[in-house]
């Protein structure tokens, strides 16, 4: 979006030096409305509609990636996240895992994230992974998420939750199916790779 906006709106400049600075001559009132009628559909309407459809070409599959809608084969795998003043309490409910402050993913799976909070407003975001979702009292919201690729993905806290808000970072580990299986498997395993701060 930001390197669309940056075309369009030097292509605005451009157009709008060219009015600036070009000589109209004499034209009759006719030629001047046709050339009025030529800036509204081309500037009016084609621009706009081009616009909005190339963008949500591309927004479109991006957007429908984040969906807790089902995954064409199997089912999402489920992690619970509850934020609280000032850090994030997450629970594998299928295991007896919890974590505070990272969650392990298994790469290219979708993992749907149900997001609660203890007390106010937070945001999860991972800009690496996808958009942020608020948490809000008494409401569970879900965020899928997967990971293209094994790494450590760093998130934040993004909504403003109070004077500890700046110190709400989380790491998402993405493994391989393997490594996630033997992490699943292996409470050593665990309690060495996690992030508890």
């Amino acid at each position: 979006m930001f390197g669309f906006s940056v075309v369009v709106m030097a292509a605005l400049y451009g157009l709008w030096w060219y009015a600036m600075r070009r000589d109209p001559g004499e034209i009759s009132d006719q030629q001047a409305q046709r050339h009025q009628n030529r800036w509204v559909i081309w500037g009016g309407l084609a621009l706009p509609i081009g616009s909005i459809t190339l963008l949500l070409a591309f927004g479109i599959p991006a957007g429908h990636r984040m969906l807790p809608l089902p995954p064409a084969e199997g089912e999402a795998l489920v992690i619970e996240v509850k934020a609280h003043q000032w850090f994030w309490q997450v629970r594998y409910p299928e295991r007896d895992i919890e974590l505070i402050n990272a969650l392990v993913i298994p790469a290219n799976t979708p993992v749907d994230i149900h997001l609660t909070t203890a007390d106010v407003i937070h945001s999860f975001w991972v800009p690496r992974l996808g958009g942020k979702l608020d948490t809000i009292p008494g409401r569970t919201n879900v965020l899928r998420l997967e990971a293209d690729r094994t790494g450590d993905f760093h998130g934040q806290c993004a909504e403003f939750c109070g004077a500890g808000h700046a110190h709400m970072p989380f790491v998402v580990t993405a493994k391989s199916a393997e490594d996630y299986q033997q992490w699943l498997n292996n409470p050593d395993a665990r309690t060495q790779g996690d992030r508890d701060d």
